[in-house]
């Protein structure tokens, strides 16, 4: 008995110290495990995944940035949604802090009413939400505090999602660079308004600054240069050029050389500019030239455009007033909708609506020398005409336009190394003495690494093509008419900011479109389409044929309708409850694929998935049986 119980007490014992050693096994290899950073990201999108522009910000942060995220978790009030949201937003804020390291600290703060958190938020500036007007208000915002400099974003929306990670990261340069960049204007145009003559006492009035420009000095410091300028001042960070009608050799020059010292350069030309047109006013030497073009420029970059050539795309008429007051489908003023957005880029993923008068296009002659990405384009269904038919009116465009089934640049951001234009040198302000020259000047930079953004059309930031006047109580109002100025600011901010900035992608979405269903409405669209253009046919058919037998009529019958005349209104009356019954065939098999696609998947997550995974257990379990 005595050694039973021994055996059975060192057994016991035995069984005990192998658990416990276990133990202690599985909490050391937690730990070695836990200091191990073997993380990976395997959504397709990258979601929880930086981009190389925030990495190397966040490597050459000067001072330790404290990232204070507040969001009332606790309250009653918060929807589902947002906290699904919010545990989004926290585990990319983890993600900075890690690739921050000691430079970046993360806290998640809870505002509860009335307490110390709530204030702290409010000073901040995180703006509270009410849900209804006697509930209490929540937050949901971000606070970035580096020294004695503070930036929030007041309130992270969801449906703002695609560029979290680049108003993150902007708000991170902000607060660790608080100083206003120093931005170039050089224009053809009273963008900055009419320059006040020194020492003038008595005011004199003249064109105000576009309201585009007015929004920017709060941000910026704005630095107005001569059109005639032969060299950009140093200390300019970023140049904006608008309209560059007729600049001289010097002036592309000093253009040409800002950009190969690193200078960011925002540039708008125009085939056909109405505020040129306006700002001329009449003139007696008749219709002023309204184009304009960096032509020695774009053929050093490799970058077509042609001053002589507007866009008409048929998808983005817009209904405007012509002739005798009537309304007319222009197809040279261009409605952009969403469409024609570069949606996985951060400068227009959140744009719903653009206005583009009389705009010119871009094409890639770069031979992949440079990195060419569009930001706005056309339809499939556009092509390029003369500016000399576009000032004919609509009528003469329709008769010469031919769609040549391609997309059109209008606008696109040009990166990587450029040439110089002049590797001779700083041309003459004489070209004829610029020819007999018999030693040229020194040459200047040949070629260096920068970033430029072109748009082909000046008139979208025009104030007349994006925002309009409202009389509201005696005050006047401006009211956005599109996204125009919105785009305008993107791109300057993209140019004035951070290098690492402009190569911050536009994230994915966390909602994942059901691509299926999406390809079934496309098909029935597609049916749809065809069969609504079916009847529109035969419906003119029917019309032609009705208006034929009218016309061999006798004046004294042209009121009654002759026994051919009732047939062909008969059988196309029928032609055209038979289409629409096809119509409804249509929809009601899309519905039923749908309903059966879904009925597909309802099976697979439900009966099939957990299937396979008891299959695959029992599996297990019976090759684990027949081993031991």
């Amino acid at each position: 008995m005595k050694t039973e119980g021994a055996q059975m007490f060192w057994r016991t014992s035995g069984g005990l110290a192998g658990l416990g050693l276990l133990l202690v096994i599985l909490v050391a290899a937690n730990a070695i495990v836990a200091q191990l950073r073997l993380r990976t990201d395997l959504t397709e999108q990258k979601l929880y995944s930086l981009s190389e522009g925030t990495k190397e910000t966040l490597k050459v942060l000067p001072e330790l940035v404290t990232l204070k995220l507040f969001f009332s978790r606790t309250a009653p009030e918060m929807p589902v949604q947002l906290k699904a949201y919010a545990s989004q937003v926290q585990d990319l804020l983890h993600e900075y802090r890690i690739a921050g390291g000691d430079m970046i600290a993360l806290e998640v703060l809870d505002p509860k009413p009335d307490s110390e958190t709530e204030e702290w938020a409010q000073s901040y500036g995180v703006t509270p939400q009410r849900r209804d007007m006697y509930g209490q208000p929540v937050y949901f915002g971000l606070v970035a505090v580096a020294g004695d400099q503070e930036g929030a974003i007041a309130v992270l929306d969801p449906n703002t999602d695609s560029l979290l990670e680049y108003n993150i990261t902007r708000l991170i340069h902000r607060v660790t660079h608080p100083e206003k960049p120093a931005v170039g204007v050089l224009s053809s145009l009273p963008v900055l308004g009419d320059e006040k003559p020194a020492y003038s006492m008595q005011p004199t009035p003249g064109a105000k600054p576009w309201l585009a420009f007015q929004e920017l000095q709060y941000d910026y410091d704005l630095r107005r240069l001569p059109p005639d300028v032969d060299a950009i001042p140093e200390d300019i960070q970023a140049l904006i050029v608008v309209h560059p009608k007729e600049f001289s050799p010097a002036t592309l020059y000093a253009i040409d050389q800002f950009v190969l010292r690193g200078g960011h350069l925002l540039a708008f030309v125009d085939p056909m500019n109405v505020a040129d047109l306006e700002n001329a006013g009449q003139s007696p030497f008749g219709r002023p030239q309204a184009s304009s073009d960096l032509a020695p420029l774009f053929a050093a970059w490799g970058i077509g455009f042609d001053s002589g050539m507007v866009l008409a795309d048929m998808k983005a008429v817009t209904s405007l007033r012509g002739a005798g007051n009537q309304a007319e489908e222009n197809p040279l003023f261009l409605t952009l909708r969403e469409a024609n957005a570069n949606r996985d880029d951060v400068l227009t993923a959140k744009l719903n609506m653009l206005m583009f008068p009389f705009a010119g296009t871009f094409n890639d002659q770069t031979q992949g020398e440079l990195t060419v990405t569009p930001l706005v384009t056309s339809s499939d269904l556009s092509a390029n005409i003369s500016a000399m038919t576009a000032q004919f009116g609509t009528a003469a465009v329709n008769r010469e336009f031919k769609p040549d089934a391609k997309t059109h640049a209008l606008a696109i951001r040009v990166a990587g190394n450029f040439k110089t234009a002049y590797p001779t040198g700083k041309p003459s302000a004489d070209p004829k003495a610029e020819t007999d020259a018999e030693t040229p000047s020194a040459p200047g930079l040949q070629e260096g690494k920068s970033t430029v953004i072109l748009v082909a059309d000046v008139d979208l930031i025009y104030d007349r093509f994006c925002v309009q006047e409202l009389n509201i109580f005696g005050a006047v109002a401006l009211q956005p008419l599109n996204d125009n100025i919105n785009f305008f600011a993107n791109m300057v901010e993209q140019i004035a900011g951070s290098s690492d900035l402009i190569g911050i992608r536009s994230r994915g979405e966390f909602y994942r479109p059901f691509v299926r269903v999406q390809a079934l409405e496309e098909v029935a669209r597609k049916q749809w389409h065809e069969k609504e253009q079916d009847l529109m046919a035969q419906l003119q058919d029917a019309r032609t044929q009705l208006a034929n037998l009218q016309a061999q009529k006798d004046e004294g019958q042209q009121f009654i309708l002759s026994p051919q005349q009732k047939d062909a209104i008969t059988r196309f009356r029928q032609t055209e409850i038979d289409i629409q019954r096809d119509l409804k065939d249509v929809r009601k098999n899309l519905r039923q694929e749908i309903e059966a696609l879904g009925v597909k998947v309802k099976v697979a997550n439900i009966v099939l998935m957990p299937l396979f995974v008891t299959i695959g257990g029992v599996a297990y379990g019976m090759r684990r049986r027949r081993r031991s």
